[in-house]
């Protein structure tokens, strides 16, 4: 049910970190990392199973948004996720070019 905006004392922007911000250029990152980096946590904190799905609920949307800025890659083995990295000058995309 919605809320009365007068139940809350602050209201401030919805304003989230640039991929630029957020992430290093050399480096690379799982999702449950950018969750942890959006919300100002340490990317090694132990957090218990209910907090980490919160972070996600926050982080899944930020990299669809900003899909565009990032560079995937695969799970380097069957038990580890996906990492995620800012698209620079120097990140082979994967991109080909077909007019060739």
């Amino acid at each position: 049910m919605p809320v009365s905006k007068s139940e809350f004392d602050q209201l401030p922007p919805c304003d989230f970190y640039t991929p630029a911000e957020l992430l290093e250029d050399d480096q690379m990152y799982t999702v449950y990392e950018i969750a942890r980096l959006l919300q100002g946590v340490d990317v090694d904190a132990d957090l218990d199973r209910n907090t980490e799905d919160i972070l996600l609920d926050w982080a899944i949307p930020w990299v669809m948004t900003n899909a565009d800025e990032l560079v995937v890659a695969e799970p380097r083995n069957d038990d580890e996720p996906g990492y995620y990295g800012l698209k620079g000058t120097d990140t082979d995309d994967g991109a080909t070019d077909e007019s060739e």
